[in-house]
């Protein structure tokens, strides 16, 4: 790692009842919930759900229309040297006319750092031969990868992304996915939203769930994976008497490759209920917990907010 380690102490994020109306419609409602250091949290939720908003006003881009967005108990305006604090790349604009190396540069001065730290970071990553390269010729992944570097010119303790897998290739997403454990492991406070969890469940410790402009679950990812249906896989060369057994245990179940998949009931206790049966079983396999499922369901138009609740273990 080329950046300095940040101190155990970093910031934390906190936004309390925050909330921007726009030409009489909320964008963001009330929004509550913190992130805290030396872990990454999942800004979540689909598109339209508020999160660029929330993070505009977290940086100082946009004014909350009430609430407010602290990063250390401060707004990021009355830090006196913001970049140094908060690295932050959200829609990263560029002049397509400069070289990735100058558009560093250009961003070096405020963060009170020189051209030796731009190579750094250019290497940190990954645009090595590429820095002399305009950037209007750049993919997207590229850009993200430059966005990423202008973020990290303060070598900051907070670090806030939005949607930084955007147009990376799988070799990339796992190259991002290292890097933001490794910030997390040096007491950082790291933010990453996307609008899909999929895209960063291997990733995160904590998630803050968003939809609509307002909260609908903040937990760590195992509290979210605790929302999840146990789901058993299993087949048998009876058919008819492991549909008799599923009738006898009003078991709820769907039919599923050349089995059953039976819902909310443990791979062990299906076995135990077989074998006291006398039912032959050829296969019996618990599944994965699908947490997509669980984001799509929490997030889906009228759902009910679960966990209304802080953000991250204390």
């Amino acid at each position: 790692m080329t950046s300095t380690t940040a101190a155990p102490s970093a910031p934390t994020i906190e936004v309390e009842a925050l909330t921007k109306v726009y030409g009489g419609l909320p964008a963001v409602d009330g929004l509550t919930f913190s992130v805290r250091p030396g872990a990454v949290t999942g800004f979540l939720g689909p598109n339209g759900a508020g999160k660029t908003t929330t993070i505009r006003m977290l940086l100082g881009l946009a004014t909350p229309t009430s609430g407010r967005a602290l990063v250390g108990g401060r707004s990021y305006r009355e830090h006196r040297r913001p970049a140094t604090v908060v690295g932050s790349s959200l829609e990263p604009g560029f002049h397509p006319g400069r070289t990735g190396i100058d558009h560093l540069r250009a961003f070096a001065a405020p963060c009170g750092v020189g051209l030796a730290r731009c190579r750094e970071l250019v290497s940190l990553v990954g645009l090595d031969g590429a820095e002399r390269q305009r950037v209007g010729g750049y993919s997207m992944g590229m850009r993200q990868r430059l966005g990423l570097a202008t973020a990290l010119l303060g070598d900051p303790p907070v670090i806030v992304l939005d949607e930084p897998a955007n147009g990376l290739d799988p070799q990339g997403i796992v190259w991002l996915r290292q890097l933001l454990r490794q910030f997390a492991g040096e007491g950082r406070t790291v933010l990453v939203s996307s609008h899909v969890l999929r895209e960063v469940q291997h990733t995160v410790d904590d998630v803050v769930i968003v939809a609509r402009g307002r909260l609908v679950h903040a937990s760590s990812l195992a509290g979210l994976a605790d929302l999840a249906e146990t789901a058993t896989y299993v087949s048998s060369p009876d058919g008819a008497a492991l549909r008799r057994l599923v009738e006898q245990q009003a078991w709820r179940v769907e039919p599923h490759e050349s089995g059953l998949l039976v819902r909310d009931v443990a791979a062990a206790h299906v076995g135990d209920a077989a074998f006291a049966a006398g039912v032959p079983l050829h296969r019996l396999e618990a599944r994965d917990v699908d947490l997509e499922e669980v984001f799509l369901r929490l997030t889906t138009p009228g759902a009910v907010p679960v966990v209304p609740a802080t953000a991250g273990v204390r």
